[in-house]
């Protein structure tokens, strides 16, 4: 974690217990303003709960968050969205019917920047969503269905639909999941440029080469607790973390 930048996210003993299983256990969580952050642990580790619970979609058992200072325990989704919270999810959900366009306006239109319900006839709001569309690369089909656009076209949309209301923060669970070797690399160099920027990232990932490439920090969860917080590229070397992760496929691999 940066020395002297200012805390974007910070969680305190976050647990979430389902009868007598702890989900997430006790997690001490802390992420400073620009910094990327890769989660990773095996399925099951409590990785995309732990999501949950940081992005209102679930209650905490036991905790804090903290988000920019504020207390976020207890708050929906959709207000966490006008704080400036973002987040994307392993499924490629869109509105399969509108354009990839008209997809980028429908969530301007509820979130952040809302210029008022779905009355975007403002020039600004079209003018937005264009730009936007053009820095994450999905000019060229902005008026197909969404429908009919590939799986890392529809990844690119929910990053799109994201940071079309100027986050703060944005959290991405498994972004490059079913991409193809050559669909990482192009979705790398989108994330990089999202970190130029200055944005503060947050994603769960099982691509070892997507968590090398672009964290600054790795974070590994088992069995709802951290067993790993540091440098990305000292993972191969910790016995923990090779045993219950990494396993066999390497630090190159895919667990």
């Amino acid at each position: 974690m940066p020395d002297g930048q200012p805390i974007a996210l910070e969680c305190r003993g976050v647990t979430k217990r389902f009868g007598a299983l702890a989900a997430v256990d006790g997690v001490d969580f802390t992420v400073t303003q620009g910094e990327t952050v890769g989660i990773g642990g095996p399925n099951g580790a409590g990785k995309t709960t732990f999501f949950d619970l940081i992005s209102g979609l679930t209650p905490m058992t036991e905790g804090s968050v903290r988000y920019m200072g504020q207390d976020i325990a207890g708050t929906a989704p959709h207000l966490l969205c006008h704080k400036g919270m973002a987040r994307t999810f392993q499924l490629n959900s869109g509105f399969d019917n509108l354009s990839v366009f008209e997809n980028v306006l429908a969530a301007q239109a509820f979130g952040r920047r809302s210029a008022g319900g779905m009355l975007l006839t403002r020039r600004a709001d079209h003018d937005a969503a264009r730009a936007i569309l053009a820095d994450i690369g999905l000019e060229d089909i902005a008026a197909d269905k969404v429908a009919g656009v590939p799986v890392l076209a529809r990844k690119k949309l929910m990053v799109a639909t994201a940071m079309v209301n100027d986050p703060n923060i944005l959290l991405l669970d498994e972004p490059v999941g079913g991409l193809t070797p050559p669909e990482i690399e192009e979705f790398i160099e989108l994330i990089l440029r999202l970190k130029g920027q200055g944005l503060t990232l947050v994603f769960i990932e099982h691509v070892m080469h997507f968590l090398l490439a672009v964290a600054d920090r790795a974070m590994i969860m088992h069995q709802g607790r951290i067993i790993y917080d540091g440098a990305p590229q000292d993972l191969s070397s910790d016995k923990t973390v090779t045993e219950v992760y990494l396993g066999s496929t390497g630090i190159g691999g895919t667990a």
